[in-house]
């Protein structure tokens, strides 16, 4: 399927293109861009009627930190998720992204750590993090995320928005609602502190979203890290002490299991 039948595109014109970049140069708290309209109207509709079920997802998470489902089996979902994950992979895509961010050369990589999809349902959360930095199998750099939520009439007092926090995770500066074909792309570093707080919403109803990582190759040695995730002013003491403790024992055993050649228990 031609690009032209799954993207916006608008989002390509050349004298876009300035607009866009000096968005995301200029966004706070670190770089990042929201475009709405992201996909033709008609594609988009296509990836949330055949979006899966929350219960089918393939992998659960109900963690501490985290309560939400994840997949990235698209060969037995609806083709059109292939359609958008290989458009997402496109030569014309990379070098856009390239374009609008200054940062290349842009790489992709096919697997749970590269792409997928995300959904929650009620009570659904995800505390604040930094992603890990690099793919301990493709030894290369994360470098930027991509998401497109599928969500239509999704309601403000829901909650469910993506935060952007501060570096030292104390004021939430920017909060985007998950509005039906908008995509967030955001730089990854180690001040990209994101993440959503615990949702209210009606049972028939999930947040979903499909997530694209972009990478480029290690320029710099700087040491492999899961990841991370930090207590919002907001928990309780007990949290505040038991969530650094957490991450620091998970973080050293899969460092552990890197410097064994153990890589593949980390994919």
């Amino acid at each position: 399927m031609p690009e032209n039948a799954i993207f916006n595109t608008g989002i390509f014109r050349e004298d876009h293109i300035p607009i866009l970049r000096d968005s995301f140069d200029n966004a706070a708290p670190f770089r990042h861009l929201v475009i709405d309209g992201f996909l033709q109207t008609s594609f988009a509709e296509k990836i949330f009627q055949y979006f899966p079920s929350l219960l089918s997802m393939k992998t659960h998470y109900t963690g501490m930190n985290e309560r939400k489902a994840e997949d990235t089996n698209f060969e037995i979902l609806d083709k059109n998720f292939t359609v958008l994950h290989e458009a997402m992979c496109s030569e014309l895509f990379l070098n856009w992204l390239e374009s609008i961010t200054s940062i290349h050369p842009i790489r992709t990589i096919d697997d749970r750590l590269g792409y997928g999809l995300h959904q929650g349902g009620n009570r659904s959360f995800l505390d604040i993090h930094i992603d890990y930095n690099i793919h301990p199998i493709q030894k290369l750099c994360r470098r930027l995320n991509l998401l497109i939520f599928f969500n239509p009439q999704w309601k403000a007092e829901w909650g469910g928005n993506l935060e952007f926090w501060d570096s030292s995770v104390k004021n939430c500066v920017q909060k985007i609602a998950p509005q039906f074909n908008r995509a967030v792309i955001f730089e990854c570093s180690e001040i990209s502190f994101h993440g959503y707080s615990r949702m209210t919403i009606p049972e028939a109803i999930t947040r979903k979203s499909y997530y694209q990582y972009y990478f480029t190759p290690i320029t710099e040695n700087s040491p492999f890290h899961d990841t991370l995730f930090k207590p919002r002013p907001e928990d309780s003491l007990i949290k505040k002490i038991i969530v650094p403790a957490k991450e620091y024992l998970k973080n050293s055993a899969k460092k552990i299991l890197l410097s064994l050649g153990f890589e593949k228990f980390l994919k």
